[in-house]
């Protein structure tokens, strides 16, 4: 079952006289379950495309439904609780907030829910504990290493059970034993927990992680060339 389809996708932006396209006639499925990376030159509009995906940005044509809900249809409103309910963020930049503990920053998204607070705090839990941090429940992002703010990042993406994770070079601001431990997890949170994740990197060592690796170029995604091919 496609939790994502996108089909004629167009995102453009005027500069100048110039009429720039980063995302231009897209087709794209992403099957429930799958974990897609897609890696192309930098500049080339993959972020724009996982802000399109995510809800955090709407397209100028074409349709996309995700998780059931046709997104370029719906109200401000309706667009906030989706991605609350349906998708989970992981930024190449964290975003955790300083003055907040790790299960402080990891409740944030459940209080936009009905949850009671002692549930927000056991989901909070939960996430850090499947990010193996159960043990830095009280540490502030200063008291955290670079890998342990990601996790922090990530437990928080994942705390309201979304349907879908969207990465955007998660690994980008990391050192290399690092990142290969941030892509582990995403590879457990697939493996164990069958979630749907879809995660843009430039490293090609990285995108071969994924169960299905795409190649995003002129705005399009196509099948990533096999490795070592020209």
């Amino acid at each position: 079952m496609a939790l994502i389809h996108a089909r004629g996708l167009v995102k453009r932006y005027r500069k100048g006289s110039e009429d720039i396209r980063p995302v231009s006639n897209l087709d794209l499925d992403v099957e429930e379950g799958e974990f897609v990376s897609i890696r192309g030159p930098s500049g080339s509009g993959k972020s724009t495309l996982l802000h399109l995906l995510g809800g955090l940005d709407r397209p100028d044509e074409g349709t996309l439904e995700v998780a059931g809900a046709p997104l370029p249809a719906l109200s401000e409103k309706a667009l906030c609780r989706f991605r609350n309910q349906n998708v989970g963020f992981v930024f190449q930049v964290f975003h955790l907030v300083p003055v907040l503990t790790a299960l402080e920053n990891v409740e944030l998204p459940l209080r936009l829910t009905a949850l009671s607070a002692a549930r927000r705090k056991e989901q909070a839990e939960l996430a850090l504990s499947l990010v193996g941090l159960s043990d830095r429940l009280t540490h502030r992002p200063n008291e955290l290493s670079g890998g342990q703010q990601q996790r922090v990042a990530i437990a928080r993406a994942i705390a309201t059970d979304p349907k879908l994770i969207l990465a955007d070079e998660p690994t980008g601001d990391l050192d290399e034993t690092t990142g290969e431990e941030i892509i582990e997890l995403f590879a457990q949170l697939h493996a164990q927990h069958r979630k749907t994740i879809v995660m843009v990197t430039h490293d090609v060592e990285k995108a071969g992680r994924a169960t299905r690796q795409l190649h995003y170029s002129r705005g399009q995604v196509s099948a990533a060339p096999a490795k070592g091919a020209a």
